[in-house]
């Protein structure tokens, strides 16, 4: 009994010895997931030219101010951080580079609008350790056609990533001022 005994006590240190060791050699795996997660997917500028074919309009402005502001402030549930919004216009088609914190960290997201529906929507920039799953095709293509309802909510469901809410949250939010900000930019050129 006494041999039985020994028998597994080194078993179960040998054992112990080895999850330790592959807990240290995953590590530098664990962090180098995070900090692959976090990046630069495209630079707004990029993305610019490449929805104009290199030629994109003269960057026109938005001023968030009154009325605006506050529709924006019941969109977000906060205010806007920037006064001015920049976006790019060419016949009934625009496009924005929007901000908005996920979790602790800003967000960096490029919608192009048309027809008062989401033509195509792109994760930028994103500084967070979690929830990069956002920028995957499998999430960003459901906000295709996406178009405001009448109480400024989008027209179809979008699917939440585990783990991920937060940043999920975010771009259905930024998604919803992207159109908002589309309606009141072409309705003032009828």
């Amino acid at each position: 009994m006494a041999y039985l005994a020994n028998r597994y006590r080194i078993t179960f240190r040998r054992m112990r010895k080895t999850v330790f060791i592959l807990l240290f050699l995953m590590a530098p795996l664990a962090y180098c997931s995070l900090a692959w997660a976090k990046g630069v997917y495209q630079l707004p500028e990029d993305f610019i030219n490449e929805i104009f074919s290199s030629n994109p309009p003269k960057a026109e402005r938005v001023i968030v101010k009154d009325d605006l502001s506050k529709k924006l402030k019941s969109i977000l549930g906060h205010r806007y951080s920037k006064i001015r919004i920049p976006y790019w216009h060419d016949n009934d088609r625009t496009v924005w580079i929007l901000e908005k914190i996920g979790k602790e960290l800003p967000i960096t997201a490029g919608f192009v609008v048309s027809d008062n529906q989401v033509e195509q929507f792109r994760v930028l920039i994103f500084r967070e350790s979690r929830g990069w799953e956002i920028r995957n095709d499998f999430f960003t293509e459901q906000f295709d056609g996406a178009h405001l309802t009448s109480k400024n909510r989008l027209s179809q469901p979008i699917d939440n990533i585990t783990g991920a809410t937060l940043s999920v949250n975010a771009m259905k939010k930024l998604s919803r001022m992207a159109l908002y900000l589309h309606k009141q930019v072409t309705l003032k050129e009828k």
